[in-house]
């Protein structure tokens, strides 16, 4: 295992059980607010299909896939992930296939063997972004789909500095267009700082094509007025309209 990898696996083990209140069972607010609707719009009826959870966290995606009727694989690199993620599952009485497992090899899983992948906020996580869109590749059927939503690239939500009626300046203190490992500090309940690692918006389009996806769909999600009903205040509202957090991207593989 890579020196960057073995930062990257301590860092979750460390956060896992603060990471699972930050979720819960249905997800943060942005989740819920903003880019579920779009991942469950690009994913379709997941009925009887072999679905892989890249990077499943706690597994609440994984509960509600399994939910719906899919037949779920979710692996994480994160041993105390994995282990909170199967002890929920379990209490659901949901047959979920969970195990530990590097998005980057997935060396545990078999060549085109899934239906699709939804990977939700991980890809900005993964030292190897080339790898692992390969990885993503080798086990899908040709012609599945993999449904990847992860934080705006060009808007770092823990670089905005928010000023008055919602107006949000973005600061960076490199360049944008240079990849790069970035550490944020705490913010929440959370009492470690954040490792993620920083590219721009076009070398995620260059590592999907490259390791042989067709881009088939894309947004920038936001609330749209059927959600309106599970935001917490009007704030809430107004910063899920005004605040770019992600980006989603629908790839099939050809």
């Amino acid at each position: 295992m890579s020196d960057r990898i073995e930062e990257v696996r301590e860092f979750w083990n460390s956060v896992a059980d603060d990471w699972d209140i930050q979720v819960g069972d249905d997800g943060d607010s942005n989740r819920r607010l903003n880019s579920d609707p779009v991942l469950w719009n690009f994913v379709g009826d997941v009925r009887e299909l072999r679905i892989l959870d890249a990077g499943c966290g706690t597994g609440y995606l994984s509960r509600k896939l399994a939910s719906q009727g899919a037949i779920v694989t979710a692996i994480d690199l994160s041993e105390r992930m994995i282990e909170i993620a199967r002890e929920k599952a379990n209490q659901n009485g949901q047959n979920i296939n969970f195990h530990v497992d590097n998005c980057e090899t997935m060396d545990s899983l078999e060549d085109n063997f899934f239906n699709a992948i939804v990977s939700n906020y991980v890809l900005m996580d993964v030292p190897d972004l080339e790898n692992t869109m390969r990885a993503f590749n080798r086990v899908l059927k040709v012609n599945g789909i993999a449904v990847v939503v992860f934080s705006h690239p060009c808007f770092p939500q823990s670089r905005a500095i928010v000023i008055e009626d919602g107006e949000s300046l973005y600061r960076w203190s490199f360049a944008y267009f240079e990849p790069q490992k970035c550490v944020d500090p705490p913010w929440k309940h959370f009492t470690s700082e954040f490792i993620w690692f920083h590219r721009p918006l076009s070398d995620y389009w260059k590592a999907f094509r490259n390791a042989g996806f067709e881009i088939t769909d894309f947004e920038e999600p936001r609330i749209t007025e059927q959600q309106f009903h599970l935001a917490e205040t009007e704030k809430e509202i107004k910063n899920a309209q005004n605040r770019p957090y992600s980006v989603a991207f629908k790839l099939q593989k050809i």
